[in-house]
């Protein structure tokens, strides 16, 4: 990996053509992920593409002018300095706030490589270029703000607005609530048997702990093999897996951690109460990301709440 201070201008420039090939097939790439989902963002990308394309056209033209054909291949990854991009390119489907912050990024390290780059650069055409291109970088974010009045109109950034928010909800929301439903109910059953049954504290959050990290494990391997998302559009498998039995995990640990407490009858009624606390954010959860009537989902949820419950008691009461 060799300083930037020691490459020679013939460097710098097949570094400014490798830069800007990159850039251009990443917004590329960007923009067919994309797509699908946020047609008008896509073209966005293809817009910022497009000039990235004029960018190395103007680089080859000035190499060939001053070297010749032959490019060495000096790449981000030989020289020290470039910061690492994560390649959020490559997840399907793409995230809208993910790709803007990346291209943001990516306009700033450019515009940052071009200013000191030109300052180096002793041939004057070469510096003029350099100069001009850091410029351009620098009036980047205007041209991505132009290029988002163009293709994103109101009613269209609503549109997709609404779809972000629908692939939140099916990719993280949906997981993420089956798995808080299941852990914080399938779970009342054991855990109040043992503690009725037992009247020991202490056996009762075993068995609580027991059920809810198996319940964990198994919602997410369930979750993660499901479906792989190519179709239905529900994101990474195994991210959905593993949301969703952290969320199982966290709703059967929540009421059994009141069984730490030494007195039974303290610890009982504390699990009660964060019981009727978990049942309150999954009906939240559900009127507000499902938009289910408060009604309906509290009716919902606190009649499945309580059949597990009540069964649990007469377990543990026989």
């Amino acid at each position: 990996m060799k300083k930037f201070d020691s490459l020679s201008e013939q460097e710098i420039l097949a570094l400014a053509i490798s830069l800007e090939e990159e850039d251009e097939r990443v917004y590329a790439d960007f923009a067919e992920g994309l797509r699908e989902n946020f047609p008008a963002s896509a073209a966005v990308f293809d817009g910022m593409r497009a000039d990235e394309t004029g960018h190395r056209q103007r680089l080859l033209s000035l190499y060939q002018k001053q070297f010749g054909n032959h490019i060495p291949l000096v790449r981000r990854q030989d020289v020290r300095g470039f910061v690492q991009r994560t390649p959020v390119w490559l997840v399907r489907p793409l995230g809208l706030n993910a790709v803007r912050k990346q291209a943001s990024a990516i306009e700033v390290e450019t515009r940052r490589f071009y200013e000191r780059a030109a300052s180096r650069a002793k041939d004057a055409d070469v510096r003029q270029l350099l100069d001009d291109l850091a410029e351009e970088e620098r009036g980047h974010e205007n041209r991505a703000q132009e290029l988002t009045e163009q293709n994103l109109p109101p009613e269209v950034r609503e549109n997709e607005d609404r779809a972000r928010r629908r692939l939140f909800v099916l990719q993280i929301v949906q997981p993420g609530l089956a798995g808080l439903m299941d852990g914080s109910v399938s779970t009342l059953a054991p855990v109040f048997a043992a503690a009725m049954a037992s009247r020991n504290t202490w056996y009762a959050f075993v068995v609580g702990l027991a059920a809810s990290l198996g319940a964990g494990i198994s919602m997410g391997f369930a979750e993660a093999l499901s479906d792989d998302g190519s179709l239905t559009g529900r994101g990474h498998p195994w991210l959905r897996g593993l949301i969703c039995g952290a969320m199982t995990t966290l709703g059967g640990i929540g009421h059994t951690l009141p069984f730490l407490i030494p007195n039974f009858r303290i610890a009982f009624m504390v699990a009660v109460v964060v019981v009727l606390a978990e049942l309150g954010v999954i009906t939240w959860v559900r009127h507000r990301y499902m938009e289910t009537p408060v009604a309906t989902a509290a009716i919902q949820v606190a009649f499945g709440g309580a059949l597990v419950f009540i069964t649990g008691i007469l377990i543990g009461s026989s």
